[in-house]
């Protein structure tokens, strides 16, 4: 096919981001972006016309980026750039291949799941914040969140006991005289989940206030103070203001609590698979993130406890 463009590589760049700026209508934004994108390319070339490179060329330039410490979603966005330049050329000109295809931008890594130390969990969700009712409720709900790793949705759809009748089913309540919580989590799954001594003691003393909040609905487990079923953002907002007041750092949401959970059990048992049970994880894999939280602990303590681990000053 014949080359609708003369002149070099630069040229026929500048003539793809006039074919972005007038048939595509780009923003000025996004053409500056797709400039710098193709620039970028061709100092990579530096002297090589850009039609002779091969898909080892631009995989060896993704490299660089990555050494540069150039983020993955950056990288994707000029490798996406380029991979529309080698298009565009390759209806253009002669050219048997497009370099990019088959080039993918490193994987994001994972950032780990935030989890509070032992003792500042234990902290934050025993320290009782007053005698009134939304006090104590608030007290039995953070505990009950550590206690037993519950997603902060089936903490709110939890009922004060297994309620069937005309019309009403419960899908997750609590089992005191057993220590115990059923719920139904992501896909449906049910699960029953063990109570610890600390949070089934808060549950009961929010138990005793709370006949004074029931109004119209007397099923649900906590009830707010206008007697409806707590919310998911009710309880976030509750728990990031205790935080506040117990003077913890970190930002806490209940998700942080049910991180700890895992991790706190993961380092005392050593069982993935207990812990995959609790949290309710269809796959094994999303547990093992843990595993990664507790190597972070256990390379704590052997920097902080091994003569070998110190660094010399």
């Amino acid at each position: 096919m014949e080359s609708q463009f003369n002149g070099s590589s630069s040229a026929s760049v500048q003539q793809y981001v006039d074919v972005l700026r007038h048939q595509r209508q780009l923003s000025h934004h996004t053409l500056k972006n797709y400039q710098l994108d193709l620039q970028e390319l061709l100092d990579f070339a530096q002297s090589r016309d850009l039609s002779q490179l091969s898909y080892f060329d631009i995989r060896r330039f993704t490299s660089k980026l990555h050494a540069q410490g150039l983020n993955p979603r950056s990288i994707a966005r000029k490798l996406s750039s380029w991979r529309g330049y080698y298009r565009w050329l390759a209806e253009s000109t002669n050219l048997v291949a497009n370099p990019v295809d088959g080039v993918k931008a490193p994987k994001k890594s994972k950032s780990l799941p935030k989890a509070l130390g032992t003792d500042e969990a234990v902290s934050l969700v025993s320290e009782a914040t007053g005698d009134a009712a939304s006090a104590l409720a608030d007290h039995a709900m953070f505990e009950l969140l550590y206690s037993s790793g519950l997603r902060v949705s089936e903490l709110v759809a939890l009922d004060l006991r297994d309620f069937s009748d005309a019309g009403y089913h419960s899908t997750a309540w609590i089992d005191l005289e057993q220590a115990e919580v059923h719920v139904t989590g992501k896909g449906n799954k049910q699960r029953i989940v063990p109570v610890g001594g600390a949070a089934l003691s808060a549950i009961r003393t929010w138990l005793d206030a709370r006949p004074q909040l029931v109004k119209t609905d007397a099923r649900p487990l906590f009830l707010t103070a206008r007697g409806t079923r707590m919310s998911v953002r009710l309880v976030q907002l509750r728990l990031k203001k205790h935080a506040q007041k117990t003077s913890i750092s970190s930002d806490v949401h209940p998700h942080v609590l049910r991180h700890s959970f895992a991790s706190h059990v993961l380092q005392s048992s050593g069982d993935l698979r207990a812990v995959q049970e609790m949290l309710g994880h269809s796959s094994i894999a999303a547990t093992q993130v843990y595993t990664a939280l507790d190597f972070q602990h256990l390379a704590q303590v052997y920097d902080a406890a091994h003569p070998r681990a110190k660094k010399k000053d």
